[in-house]
């Protein structure tokens, strides 16, 4: 396995509850996991992740919902769409539904089709 150089391990509150969101809702792929220490690396496509419930280790400040607050991850997919409607399916609502926004950049820009939805954690 190729690692990536920038991974990130978000810590749960539930193990199961996220397997469930990011292997049977949005299509991950469990590339490994330590489940006597409830943490699983996860992979879609290019994307790597990691997942742990919440044991103490980490903690720097009380832990309260929604986790993610001020974090944003980006993620590519190839169907965007496919993405919501499963996400949908499941009785998840979207944060924001499937838009196509345009953000400049050095090379000139990219336009891209995207959604905006919260994990099980409050984790965009």
């Amino acid at each position: 396995m190729i690692y990536k150089a920038l991974i990130p391990e978000l810590s749960v509150t539930n193990i199961s509850e996220s397997k469930k969101f990011y292997l049977d809702i949005l299509g991950f792929h469990l590339e490994y996991e330590r489940v006597e220490d409830k943490f699983a690396f996860l992979s879609l496509g290019e994307a790597q992740m990691m997942i742990e419930e919440m044991n103490g280790s980490w903690n720097t400040a009380e832990w309260m919902y929604p986790l993610g607050r001020g974090v944003n991850f980006q993620m590519e997919t190839d169907d965007v769409e496919g993405m919501a409607a499963a996400l949908k399916g499941h009785g998840i609502k979207l944060f924001r539904d499937v838009m196509v926004n345009h953000y400049e950049s050095a090379d000139g820009g990219v336009t891209v089709k995207e959604i905006l939805v919260q994990d099980p954690m409050g984790i965009y």
